[in-house]
């Protein structure tokens, strides 16, 4: 198949790149240039932001698939609608978890929780801030596959991706968070009532992402491991590898660490199951998830 990603060349998208390449697919990757292709793609430069630059450098081509990585906001949506309505037959968004934000259920959130064609869409909020946009993620991925959802039909597949970890060029700084403070033995902020929530192996990931772009399927998908984790398992898994003493500070108020959770939105991925692909367990992977990016710090 002939493939392009936009964006591809960050933690897993350039991982998901690596393996469609394996795999005998044709890949392109768009991106405003910044950054080079892993070598065997076509490298196609425009800011998806600019509509003409996009269709531009664009030209003729069409694609089989387009897998989204940085689409964050409903005007980003609605552009590439415009873009790539004619130029490939099944696109391909990787959404979040995020998306379930304002769930609170005891029950793993399955799909249907949030119905992208019930979302209201607000392209004149300023999507543009960066601050307003970090501080909105989850809305604006929200709003963004509700665009792809709104009549008339469009060939989309939106994958909610839990929280993803390992690897050693993770750039988020979370797992370094915690083993600074165990080494340390200094409080980890925790809320009063912390949920466990579901992870997901960069590697699988990728694999899963690999797997969507080569299916038929479209809609909504949960993609994570089974066996959600909690902070303190993750802490115990840090603490075993680095040394030095986990100690939590439960908070009522104010900012937690960033894998501790008030509410409870474990998602479900029995869609993900039913559709053919098995997830492994977190168990499987927790520690060399987390060898993998503490050794490279």
């Amino acid at each position: 198949m002939n493939i392009l990603i936009i964006g591809g060349n960050r933690y897993f998208g350039k991982r998901l790149t690596t393996r469609l390449l394996d795999s005998g697919h044709s890949v392109s990757i768009l991106n405003r240039g910044s950054s080079g292709a892993v070598e065997g793609v076509v490298h196609i430069v425009a800011d998806r932001n600019d509509e003409d630059a996009l269709e531009s450098a664009l030209g003729e081509r069409t694609f089989d698939v387009v897998v989204d990585q940085v689409c964050y906001t409903p005007r980003q949506a609605a552009i590439a609608r415009r873009v790539f309505g004619p130029r490939t037959r099944r696109y391909v968004m990787t959404s979040t978890v995020e998306v379930y934000e304002y769930e609170d259920s005891t029950a793993p959130v399955r799909e249907e929780a949030v119905d992208p064609r019930t979302v209201t869409v607000d392209p004149g909020l300023p999507w543009e801030d960066p601050e307003f946009l970090d501080a909105h993620y989850g809305e604006g991925k929200r709003q963004a596959e509700a665009v792809f959802a709104a009549e008339p039909p469009f060939p989309y597949t939106a994958v909610r991706v839990a929280h993803v970890l390992g690897g050693a060029d993770d750039f988020t700084g979370r797992v370094g968070h915690y083993a600074d403070r165990i080494r340390a033995g200094e409080p980890i902020a925790v809320p009063a009532v912390n949920h466990p929530a579901t992870y997901v192996y960069v590697e699988e990931i990728a694999e899963f992402l690999a797997w969507v772009a080569e299916a038929e399927f479209t809609g909504v998908v949960n993609a994570h491991s089974h066996g959600a984790l909690t902070t303190a398992e993750i802490c115990a898994e840090i603490e075993r590898q680095v040394g030095g003493r986990t100690v939590f500070r439960e908070v009522e108020v104010g900012e937690v660490s960033p894998f501790s959770f008030a509410r409870s939105y474990a998602m479900d991925n029995s869609r993900a199951a039913a559709l053919g692909f098995s997830f492994r367990n977190s168990s499987e992977w927790l520690g060399r998830a987390l060898s993998e990016t503490l050794g490279a710090r």
